[in-house]
């Protein structure tokens, strides 16, 4: 009888669960059972590793072999199994030492050549092994640049079988045939999936610049505040005014990411098959812009078996802009309201629940009504009322309520689209203004689990961060009016200490305040729409 163990790693979202992987040898009838809570993928395992193993040049034993993945509660999916099951099998067998793989923990698809094939998430996986003590891994060559952005690890990648098991019994290294670079490399299909090229993770480098906006001072000054403080948009207007242009040009304005979010977001898009080709490490805010077609599951997250991420995940410490807001599906959209509130998703399904992060910036366009020419100082709008109504009623007022800056964007005329007068600020100018007020945020809440102003909670701020004496008194006026919610009062207050941060003030003074209450209810209030301006 022959026994050896080995590890591997359970993914449930993007938090794993390292499993022991034990290959259990028995006099009998030859046979292979798989036992464990695997799902058809990893039960197929059983195929890939024997002839994996024979074309390694190993002997398969012919004997009652059992292989038990344990904690068997645990719902195990996909093919990052076989690297570890191959090597208990053959430690069972005394091909391996055994004592030599009880603290490994192994990542890998096995084809039935023997090479090693990559999968999605290896980040995320070893990040588990890592929190559980594990300081060795073995992942696929190809994938050894990603998981080597865990600290305290030693990893170890190989390109085939036959590799690993001369490692692991210290014999010489055979040298593998290397890839013809001018041809395709069928290994990277398991870390990528169809249409990721067509993904743009950020507008950092497409040459969006916020000086090609003409005019639209009030929406301009929106997204610097939106940028500095992470706080959730809403741009209306006429078709061609600019609002997608705007919203363009936002995470260009976003600081690139620290090494935590960093990690966070590139352990999403692992797990999604989408990250870039020769890029293991995303260092700048994802962009993500569904179509308005979407589903509930392509936006929260879902999809048969252990749910995949959807777009608010992938969207994680970036930009979530929905294009045609009021074109998506009503049930899609407020599905949207958990995930603003606690920046993370939980998927309940009957395979198991996930928990993805989905701390993102939401930004929202619209037409004021179907035919997009509603507004005060139009009269070319032929909608009925009641269809103008009905039409601004898909964005609901529970979902609104969580959106902090809520701006008109106006039709550009033809003096200042043709005019040869100073254009804009360029987006360096601004980024440079929204680094700064983010240090000073970043400076006030050290020591806290926030980093933005968008995140901390209204108790927090009414407990511990004041505005200066009455200067949230016509805040508070709007609250007893009707005109603002609770939340609202309290995303008021966000938005105000954010006004402060780009200001440089040290609190929120009534100018801030007031210009925060004009762009949360979109009433006009008299006041330049330009940070600083009113002071």
């Amino acid at each position: 009888m022959g026994f050896a163990r080995t590890c591997s790693v359970a993914l449930l979202g993007v938090e794993g669960v390292v499993v022991e992987v034990q290959a259990d040898l028995e006099p009998g009838v030859a046979a292979f059972t798989l036992v464990g809570l695997p799902d058809k993928s990893l039960t197929e395992s059983r195929d890939r590793v024997r002839a994996a193993v024979v074309n390694s040049g190993g002997e398969w034993p012919q004997k009652k072999l059992t292989v038990g993945l344990s904690p068997a509660s645990v719902p195990k999916a996909g093919s990052g199994f076989d690297l570890a099951v191959a090597c208990a099998v053959l430690g069972a067998a005394e091909r391996i030492d055994p004592r030599v793989l009880s603290d490994l923990v192994m990542i890998g698809e096995l084809g039935l050549d023997g090479r090693v094939r990559p999968v999605r998430g290896i980040l995320p996986a070893v990040l588990a092994a890592a929190g559980a003590g594990y300081e060795q891994v073995v992942v696929p060559e190809c994938a050894a640049a990603e998981a080597s952005l865990v600290p305290g690890v030693s990893v170890l990648g190989v390109r085939s079988l036959r590799q690993l098991i001369a490692v692991l019994a210290d014999e010489p290294v055979p040298d593998e045939e290397p890839d013809d670079q001018s041809r395709p490399n069928p290994l990277l299909a398991g870390l990528r999936v169809p249409g990721a090229d067509s993904v743009g993770l950020s507008h950092h480098d497409q040459g969006h610049d916020l000086a090609d906006v003409v005019g639209q001072t009030s929406a301009r000054t929106a997204v610097e505040v939106a940028a500095a403080g992470g706080h959730h948009l809403f741009l209306e207007g006429p078709p061609g005014a600019g609002k997608t242009m705007l919203a363009e040009r936002l995470p260009a304005l976003l600081p690139r990411l620290s090494q935590e979010e960093s990690l966070e977001v590139t352990a999403v898009h692992s797990v999604a098959g989408l990250l870039p080709p020769g890029k293991p490490l995303i260092d700048v805010a994802p962009y993500w812009a569904p179509h308005h077609s979407a589903t509930m599951q392509a936006l929260v997250g879902g999809g048969p078996g252990i749910a995949r991420p959807g777009a608010v995940s992938l969207s994680h410490r970036g930009i979530l802009f929905l294009d045609e807001a009021a074109e998506f599906r009503s049930q899609a959209l407020d599905a949207l309201r958990q995930p603003l509130e606690s920046g993370h998703v939980v998927i309940a399904r009957s395979a198991g629940v996930v928990r993805f992060p989905a701390r993102f910036l939401m930004v929202l366009a619209a037409n004021p009504c179907p035919c997009g020419r509603f507004s005060q100082g139009d009269s070319m709008c032929e909608c009925p009322p009641s269809v103008i109504r009905r039409y601004q009623a898909r964005l609901s007022g529970p979902l609104l309520d969580r959106v902090d800056l809520r701006v008109g964007v106006d039709r550009v005329d033809r003096a200042a689209l043709t005019g040869r007068g100073a254009r804009g600020e360029s987006t360096a100018t601004v980024a440079d203004r929204v680094r700064e007020a983010r240090q000073r945020t970043a400076a006030r809440l050290v020591g806290t689990p926030w980093r933005t102003n968008s995140e901390v909670p209204g108790r927090e701020l009414r407990g511990h961060w004041y505005a200066a004496s009455g200067a949230m008194d016509e805040a508070e006026r709007s609250l007893e009016r009707g005109v603002l919610t609770a939340r609202g009062l309290d995303r008021v207050l966000r938005v105000a200490w954010t006004v402060a941060d780009l200001a440089g003030h040290d609190r929120p003074q009534a100018s801030d305040v007031a210009l925060a209450l004009q762009l949360r209810t979109g009433v006009p209030r008299g006041l330049p729409m330009v940070v600083g301006a009113a002071t």
